[in-house]
């Protein structure tokens, strides 16, 4: 079972944001357990990797504070697991002196941060706080795309064929000669897409495909 704890805190916006700590080492769990909770975060120890996934939830967001070196699951195996689940929480990996290599590897699968020991304790509260914003952000941006997506459902399969000619530059002319259909069909169409796409201007509706992740052609 986690170790939860939470002292009053200032910042509202994070009230609901939980930093997982994953250590073997009771004195380290401990130690960032208070640490953390100081600036008004929750925190949830646990013990092991597998004990995190097996009470993870992965709409919970914040931060996951790992270890790369504990015994089965390793940091950067969980790591791996996490980034085939949807979830924000950026990781910090915690690193020895002779894990930089491994710490290097991490970020370049996906890690935010790493912090080396010995840690003081202004380095990781900076650490976290810039992690917990990261998945705010992160979060905001899932959101919109998820927004966005839903009006895109809304489009015919002719208004979402002409979206795509739109924001890939083709202009209404080149549009209805390549789709064998007149200006005014094109016109009608473009202001159904404008209109269900809530986009006033060729611009806002390039930064709307951007953002859904939908590929156009």
């Amino acid at each position: 079972m986690p170790h939860s704890n939470r002292l009053s805190g200032e910042n509202t916006d994070n009230k609901d944001a939980v930093v997982f700590v994953v250590d073997d080492d009771d004195a380290v769990r401990e130690s960032l357990s208070w640490l953390i909770s100081s600036i008004g975060l929750k925190v949830e120890t646990y013990p092991s990797a597998q004990d995190f996934l097996d009470s993870f939830i992965p709409e919970k967001h914040g931060c996951l504070i790992v270890d790369v070196r504990m015994p089965g699951m390793n940091g950067l195996e969980l790591q791996r697991k996490l980034a085939d689940k949807a979830t924000c929480l950026p990781v910090i990996v915690i690193t020895g002196h002779g894990d930089v290599q491994m710490a290097v590897r991490a970020m370049k699968d996906g890690a935010f941060d790493f912090v080396e020991k010995p840690f003081n304790d202004n380095t990781i509260i900076e650490h976290v706080e810039k992690a917990v914003r990261e998945c705010k952000n992160r979060r905001s941006k899932e959101s919109l795309k998820q927004e966005i997506q839903s009006l895109i459902a809304l489009l015919t399969p002719r208004e979402n064929e002409i979206m795509d000619m739109i924001v890939n530059g083709e202009t209404n002319k080149s549009i209805a000669r390549n789709l064998s259909i007149s200006d005014k069909t094109v016109e009608a169409h473009r202001a159904k897409v404008m209109e269900k796409m809530q986009s006033s201007s060729l611009a806002e509706l390039m930064r709307k495909v951007l953002a859904s992740d939908i590929r156009t052609g």
